[in-house]
Parts: structure tokens; C-alpha cells; sequence
């Protein structure tokens, strides 16, 4: 993993940013992505993370905290999972987790049919 950090809320939840590398199929395998999860705290949102099949996803310091930019995205979207390009190139928008994992909404490996 390149970087990450988190910040603490005034309510006691956090906004955890990482920058990793790109799961196929989204901006290109291997592109660098910076990545918000929103969360009641930091072991929760690796756990959303890794519930989507990002296995190798580890939190090791704060040298890149959520800017305040970050905080107030993840903040307003209704699944608090976002995305983009990193370094962010131009304008571009946050995206949510499903248009990086595409339609199966999973990174993994294919699952069994339920």
C-alpha cells in the first residue's frame, strides 16, 4: 500500500483515505487510487474494505490524512465508500466503490452462486 491516514470526527467516527492500486477493471489495473470509507472506526472501515475483496488493505500510520475535501465527500455520500484517481487529475469527481469493482460489486475472487 502507498499511503493512507485517518481523521477522528467530532462524534467519535472516522474517515479512513488510502491510496492503492487499482483492482482490474476500474481506471486500469495497477493505477493508483485514493480510496474514503467512513466508518464507526478505523477496524470497521478495513473491514468494509476487505468484505469487497480488497484482502491486502492495512492502515500503518497517518501520513496521509482525509482532507477536509475528502471528509465533507464521504460525509454526503449515502454509502460512505468513495474513490478517484490518485494523483487527482483535473477535476475529476469522486466515484462511488461499485464503478471501481464493477458490476459484481466484488474485487475477490468469484464467489459461489448462493
Amino acid at each position: 500500500m502507498a499511503g493512507g491516514g485517518f481523521c477522528r470526527l467530532p462524534n467519535g467516527t472516522v474517515v479512513v483515505a488510502l491510496t492503492l492500486n487499482s483492482p482490474a477493471g476500474g481506471s486500469g489495473p495497477g493505477a493508483p487510487v485514493r480510496v474514503l470509507v467512513h466508518a464507526v472506526n478505523r477496524a470497521r472501515a478495513l473491514t468494509r474494505l476487505r468484505n469487497l475483496g480488497l484482502r491486502a488493505v492495512y492502515l500503518r500510520g497517518n501520513a496521509q490524512p482525509p482532507t477536509p475535501d475528502e471528509i465533507t465527500a464521504v460525509l454526503h455520500h449515502p454509502d460512505g465508500l468513495l474513490w478517484r484517481g490518485a494523483p487527482q487529475t483535473g477535476q475529476e469527481l469522486w466515484h462511488p466503490i461499485r464503478a471501481l469493482l464493477g458490476s459484481s460489486g466484488y474485487a475477490g475472487p468469484a464467489r459461489p452462486a448462493a
